[in-house]
């Protein structure tokens, strides 16, 4: 054992690189798109524990890390949800758009929208803004079908959403509004 802990001991004060190869450094790489996850995980926590100020903090710095992302969109939609939650729904409107329009194939980003339209009780004035529209994008048939919804008139709703189905059925969206055409309909029959 003496013998051991004597080499040892000479191994290292003859300086000579032993345990590691000549030449290198270790070196730790610095990634936005991690940081920008991380923080975005973090605002979720301080959301579930109720503290808006630091959730709000960490949404801000997770879309300053990674910006226009496919990811920046939830960034975007987690942090109109907070100003949502505190009462802030102009500023919750800004960050749902921003949302839709990283990502525009995410259902719940037009849903959370309309909400925000709710609040502001710019419902009637969105709808016709939206009726008026001469070339409607496809994707502004799922606002103006939700419009309705948030109106009350369930059945212009469906018949909007579903022409939105029927002209688009591949994209990645159309199963979410399908399944909530099913929603309204399940509600207006218990009715």
């Amino acid at each position: 054992m003496k013998r051991y802990l004597l080499l040892f001991f000479i191994l290292i004060l003859t300086g000579k690189p032993v345990f590691a190869s000549a030449g290198t450094i270790a070196t730790y790489v610095i990634d936005p798109v991690k940081n920008a996850y991380h923080h975005n995980n973090l605002g979720i926590m301080y959301t579930e524990e109720k503290s808006y100020y630091a959730a709000i903090q960490e949404f801000k710095m997770a879309i300053s890390l990674n910006p226009k992302t496919q990811a920046t969109a939830v960034y975007f939609n987690n942090l109109g949800k907070v100003y949502m939650k505190i009462g802030y729904p102009d500023l919750a409107l800004d960050c749902f758009e921003n949302a839709i329009t990283q990502y525009n194939l995410n259902f719940e980003y037009y849903q959370n929208r309309v909400d925000c339209f709710k609040a502001l009780n710019q419902i009637n004035t969105k709808l016709s803004v939206y009726k008026s529209k001469k070339n409607i994008n496809p994707l502004d048939m799922i606002t103006l079908g939700l419009l309705y919804e948030a109106s009350g008139n369930y059945k212009k709703a469906i018949i909007t959403l579903d022409e939105f189905v029927m002209s688009e059925p591949d994209l990645m969206i159309t199963p979410a509004v399908k399944f909530h055409i099913q929603e309204i309909v399940d509600k207006q029959m218990a009715l």
